[in-house]
């Protein structure tokens, strides 16, 4: 951090659309200069002295509260987070539509420790797969990506295998080496006419809506986190940063409701997700993650990622100020 007066803080996050008010400078944070710079990928915020904080795996983030490593603080901010049902791929021509069909599969992900494909897995386990059962290799989505971590710092089940360089998950899938592939990001091709490819579920949203249903919560997969020693010496950063990322969604949210001509059906989803999420679909605040944060934590013990346990006191241990108030009507008029 630098400055004479006012403290500045600088954090790497992606550049996701409901952080552009904050990043932008129309959202401020009172008593800081918060300088942003936007990333391609996540940032390692613990390797880069630059960074006082900054977008952090979720999965990362909780194995290393689990191991007793507070160097970061998350904050319980979920800056991605969306349900995993359409993260599964298969061929066009899979005979395969559900995930109780993938026992014996052979199945390429892009991250073994990963907080997306964690929650995907949980879906396969809750339709009563084995993962021991399913063939798993790990490799990029497409070939020439080399800038992550796929297989993390532990122990790899029997069934779990990196691919060889020059391989890559389109390939293998459409090779037919591979049945399904699990990724957060769509290849580019599976936005055209003549995509060799398609989700595994058929009606994706369907299956979200009724996962919604049941557990209350949309999965988090990254979430903002600052460097311990910046807390230490601003104690009143953390909440305060807090309160100005819900401002920013806030904004974001009323600008978006307002110009929905920028996607021809934005506004039927827009309509849609009020009528089933109410006003708030991805909430901060350590309550309202409560039930995502212990649901996380089982399953990095029961898919073997982490070897023991995890309480989930020890994953947002800071108390912070909630609920946030909801905007009243002439707030959201001013957003807008």
């Amino acid at each position: 951090m630098s400055g004479l007066s006012v403290p500045t803080v600088h954090l790497g996050l992606r550049d996701w659309d409901h952080l552009v008010p904050l990043m932008t400078g129309l959202v401020r944070v009172p008593g800081f200069e918060v300088r942003i710079e936007a990333r391609d990928s996540t940032p390692d915020v613990l390797a880069e002295p630059g960074l006082d904080g900054g977008e952090t795996s979720f999965s990362r983030y909780v194995q290393a509260r689990a191991a007793g490593d507070d160097r970061l603080v998350g904050l319980p901010a979920f800056v991605m987070r969306g349900f995993r049902h359409r993260c599964a791929l298969v061929r066009t021509d899979s005979p395969l539509r559900s995930f109780e069909q993938l026992a014996g599969a052979r199945v390429g992900l892009t991250g073994w420790p990963d907080s997306g494909n964690t929650w995907t897995r949980a879906l396969i386990r809750a339709a009563g797969v084995d993962l021991a059962d399913v063939t798993w290799r790990v490799g990029p989505l497409a070939a020439g990506e080399t800038d992550k971590r796929r297989l993390g710092d532990r122990p790899l089940p029997a069934n779990v295998s990196a691919m060889k360089a020059g391989e890559s998950l389109t390939g293998e899938l459409a090779a037919g080496r591979l049945d399904v592939i699990l990724t957060p990001f769509m290849p580019p091709e599976f936005f055209t006419p003549d995509s060799r490819f398609r989700h595994l579920l058929d009606d994706h949203p369907a299956a979200e809506r009724a996962y919604w249903s049941a557990t209350g919560f949309v999965p988090g997969i990254h979430l903002v986190t600052l460097k311990k020693e910046v807390v230490e010496a601003h104690p009143e950063l953390p909440a305060t940063l807090l309160a100005a990322l819900e401002q920013s969604k806030r904004h974001w949210l009323g600008r978006r409701r307002l110009l929905t001509d920028t996607t021809p059906w934005l506004l039927h989803s827009l309509t849609e997700s009020a009528t089933v999420f109410g006003d708030d679909w991805m909430p901060y605040g350590t309550v309202r993650n409560a039930a995502m944060t212990a649901a996380f934590c089982e399953e990095l013990h029961a898919q073997g990622v982490w070897p023991d346990p995890i309480d989930p006191a020890v994953v947002l241990p800071e108390a912070f100020p909630e609920p946030f108030p909801e905007p009243s009507a002439a707030a959201a008029t001013s957003a807008a």
